[in-house]
């Protein structure tokens, strides 16, 4: 026999985790389903032990943290969650319903929520001859365990914030960390890069790797090519951990059984973060509407606007509370 929920949240990110703690408070029977095997979304599963500043009333948590406080919140007012489950379809049906089949069930529901960011992400590889045969072992495009580079030189190649957190992180374990852009200025947040400034990192800007080999102690050599002249410099370290930033796309939405109006890949969604599909909300980095802005903090926002609404809509004659002081809790 099928279940049926008021509410079925697809994607177990910071967003979605939050959304059905929301769920919860509201009393309404929700389900969380997550393609991955655990929940936290990209922050859980790229960088445990990097720590993300945008989460208000925390002075820096890492990704796994943030993760299990989460899941640690959803206890309060639990819902079912099923995770390691993809979502193949999701199905309107005539009486404003939805059916949703995963790779292991089929579930129906009054409501639908999309929390799947921006959907499946994989890293920019490093495009040198000879780099892919050594991913995961001298090339590495995570560092969820820093203690992996402790004691080693490790050269980090990106300009961005994700790039300058790796290198800060890493900086307490290794024995040297280099911080490899091409460009003489970086595309961080102002507070990260005065972080860089006073830090022990050596900045080699503007370089481009040009090439890289393996030596006898198993090291590696990255030529580093200075652009915009003829000045090449080798560099000797133990690691590359590569952030050139990710490619990600939803394109699972495209198969489901659902025409949801978007821009430029992201599900459009209204101020109470409505998609165009009645029934449906969206929420997270892979909503698009006027002004927002890409963070998690952002996403914190919009679970709960989605939810509240999305409850006044099912249940327009019980009076809703929006304060959780009022919610009955502890």
């Amino acid at each position: 026999m099928e279940e049926r929920y008021d509410v079925t949240i697809i994607g177990g990110g910071p967003a979605g985790m939050f959304a059905a703690f929301y769920c919860g408070l509201h009393q309404l029977k929700a389900q969380l389903i997550e393609a991955l095997p655990q929940l936290g979304g990209q922050p859980a599963a790229l960088y445990p032990e990097k720590r993300v500043w945008d989460v208000a009333g925390k002075a820096g948590v890492t990704g796994q943290e943030l993760a299990d406080d989460l899941a640690a919140q959803i206890e309060v007012a639990p819902v079912d969650q099923f995770l390691g489950e993809k979502v193949t379809d999701v199905v309107k049906e005539d009486d404003g319903s939805f059916t949703i089949h995963s790779s292991k069930r089929t579930s129906t529901s009054k409501s639908i929520v999309i929390a799947m960011g921006n959907g499946a992400f994989s890293p920019r590889k490093l495009a040198l001859p000879g780099a892919e045969e050594l991913e995961g072992k001298q090339v590495r495009y995570f560092a969820n365990h820093k203690e992996d580079f402790k004691d080693q030189r490790v050269a980090v190649l990106g300009g961005g914030d994700a790039a300058i957190d790796m290198a800060l992180m890493l900086e307490d374990v290794a024995e040297q960390v280099y911080l490899v852009h091409r460009r003489d200025a970086f595309r961080a947040l102002e507070h990260t890069v005065a972080q860089l400034e006073a830090s022990t990192i050596e900045k080699l800007t503007p370089y481009l790797p040009k090439d890289l080999t393996v030596n006898a102690d198993q090291s590696v050599t990255l030529n580093l090519k200075k652009m915009r002249a003829d000045e090449e410099r080798p560099l000797e370290v133990d690691k590359v951990l590569v952030n050139y930033g990710f490619t990600s796309n939803n394109a699972a939405l495209k198969d489901w059984s659902l025409d949801l109006a978007s821009e430029r890949g992201q599900i459009k969604v209204d101020q109470t973060m409505k998609t165009s599909v009645p029934g449906v909300y969206a929420i997270g980095d892979g909503v698009v509407y006027e002004g927002k802005v890409a963070l998690i903090a952002t996403g914190f926002g919009e679970a709960p606007t989605a939810i509240t609404n999305l409850a006044k809509e099912l249940y327009p004659d019980k009076r809703m509370a929006t304060h959780s002081s009022s919610m009955g809790i502890g």
